[in-house]
């Protein structure tokens, strides 16, 4: 069995929410939900907390993430970039003798998330013989819906050429990243040094009761929601 490395990306900054990654959620810190369902899903050997702020390090520690160092600050910054923050991870644990064949990026912004889901990713990728496995989830609306406008706010030109009259349930299904798990291959991202998909990447589609994605409050009101009807999902250890 290939050797998976759990990463989970959580920098102290953030602009739209202040403190994001740790404001209460469900009655535990927002991170508290990502590290737990990554603790308990099979398939992970090691999970990593990467973050420059040491109040985050002490919380996901507090419910099981390993945080080896802090990120430096040049790596936190709000034009450092999620690549930055792994290839910096994979480089100073590679330093220590530390080599996975595999990283499975997980947001704390993606609370609704299950270990299931972290080790479907997975299987899919082994299924696939894949580099890449991305999750996500289908999209509310036809994206044929939308478009961009110019500036005198026209619509003349809004639907696309026959589409106007078409009925959602004719339109074929779409999906969109639901930013809640992505399993790359360690070797082929260091060597590409980005994170593009390509033509041995898959999707792992996910419902969408368990897609949202924190960016702003109203997001985290939605999630408050979620968890109140769905509840937190089943991340059982085995």
């Amino acid at each position: 069995m290939p050797g998976f490395l759990g990463l989970i990306l959580a920098r102290g900054g953030s602009k739209r929410l202040p403190r994001k990654n740790i404001l209460p959620l469900a009655g535990k810190p927002l991170l508290a939900w990502t590290v737990e369902a990554a603790k308990a899903a099979q398939h992970l050997d090691r999970v990593v907390l990467c973050t420059d702020d040491q109040e985050i390090a002490d919380i996901g520690q507090q419910y099981g993430a390993e945080v080896p160092f802090l990120r430096p600050p040049e790596l936190a910054g709000d034009t450092a970039t999620s690549l930055d923050a792994i290839l910096y991870t994979l480089k100073t644990l590679g330093g220590k003798g530390e080599h996975y064949d595999y990283v499975v990026i997980l947001q704390p912004t993606s609370p609704l998330r299950i270990a299931q889901d972290i080790d479907g990713a997975i299987e899919r990728l082994l299924e696939k013989q894949a580099d890449a496995v991305i999750s996500v989830c289908e999209t509310d609306h036809p994206p044929e819906w939308s478009n961009t406008l110019p500036d005198d706010l026209s619509m003349a030109r809004f639907y696309r050429p026959g589409i106007r009259n078409t009925r959602s349930q004719d339109l074929p299904k779409s999906y969109q990243l639901n930013g809640a798990v992505y399993v790359y291959n360690c070797a082929r991202l260091i060597e590409n040094g980005n994170l593009d998909m390509d033509d041995n990447s898959y999707a792992y589609l996910m419902p969408k009761e368990r897609s949202v994605d924190i960016d702003t409050r109203i997001d985290l009101e939605i999630a408050q929601l979620f968890f109140k009807h769905f509840g937190p999902g089943e991340n059982k250890e085995s």
